[in-house]
């Protein structure tokens, strides 16, 4: 079970080795990159053009419509943090509209959805809202979450990354990765003035020549072992806990999940297949790593 708020574009890569056996829900109420063609993959898919709210009475929120469309949200943007930012410009309001908005969790009960076991948050400011607004036994479960948080307060009252994540590592969860994202620090202002007296000069040179600094990032979470045990995880927990882990490149860690999966449900034919599959992907590492060596090493 596979949730994607803020599905400008398309999914996340990672997700396509398991999208033939993925029920996949997205949510954009920005329809300028939405590319439905790209989830073909998928088993079941269905798309919600609706913005995702915290708040159950609330059917229509305000949605504002920057230049790039992967910068549009429910939240007004900052001109003051951004001004300082060559990328401000990205953040213009070009309208505002009135859209329909929804609950996550009303969304889940309207399909009979009883788990969520990957999320991905893309809210442009409100990851940590929708995600607590969800009911506790559905934070519970969900095993890996995707976050983009802020760093600069680019919009009115975002959330930002580190009171996200001190809430998940507080919450049962571990970062797994952490991609820091940015752009140059750079006023539009000197920026044209450059160009007058410059002509070849141009925005591309501009993010090839200078240092970008960290403006949000992209982090994931993963559950750890001692919530599982902790909260009496069912089977099917551990088993996609593992998988994620194998997609997220963290084979230590689930190696970990079939120890942990062999001590607490027992010492049964998945338990050895989860071991062997995992330790297989680290043979593979150890044949490459070898490749790269020396011939008298």
């Amino acid at each position: 079970m596979l949730v994607d708020v803020g599905a400008s574009e398309k999914p996340p890569a990672i997700w396509d080795g398991i999208a033939a056996y993925s029920f996949y829900v997205g949510f954009d109420p920005d329809l300028r990159e939405i590319h439905e063609d790209r989830l073909s993959g998928y088993y079941k898919k269905i798309m919600v053009n609706k913005a995702v709210t915290t708040d159950p009475s609330t059917k229509t929120t305000k949605f504002y419509l920057t230049t790039s469309p992967f910068c549009s949200s429910t939240l007004k943007p900052n001109p003051e943090a951004l001004a300082p930012y060559i990328y401000a410009d990205e953040y213009l309001i070009e309208n505002e509209a009135v859209v329909d908005a929804v609950t996550l969790q009303e969304v889940l009960r309207q399909l009979a959805l009883d788990r969520l076991d990957w999320l991905k948050l893309d809210t442009q400011g409100t990851d940590l809202q929708i995600f607590q607004s969800l009911e506790e036994d559905t934070r519970a479960r969900v095993l890996a979450l995707d976050i983009e948080p802020g760093m600069t307060g680019a919009y009115l009252n975002e959330d930002m990354f580190g009171d996200a994540h001190a809430y998940l590592i507080a919450n049962g969860f571990w970062l797994s990765q952490l991609n820091p994202c940015g752009t140059v620090r750079l006023q539009r202002s000197t920026w044209e003035k450059i160009g007058l007296c410059r002509n070849k000069f141009n925005r591309d040179f501009l993010k090839a020549a200078f240092r970008t600094s960290p403006c949000w990032c992209e982090a994931r979470y993963l559950r750890t072992i001692e919530w599982l045990r902790d909260h009496n995880a069912a089977e099917v927990d551990y088993i996609l806990l593992w998988s994620f882990a194998l997609l997220d490149g963290q084979i230590g860690f689930a190696l970990d999940v079939a120890t942990e999966y062999e001590t607490t449900i027992g010492a049964n034919a998945t338990a050895r297949s989860l071991w062997d599959d995992a330790w297989d992907y680290c043979k593979g590492a150890e044949v490459e790593c070898h490749s790269l060596l020396p011939l008298n090493s």
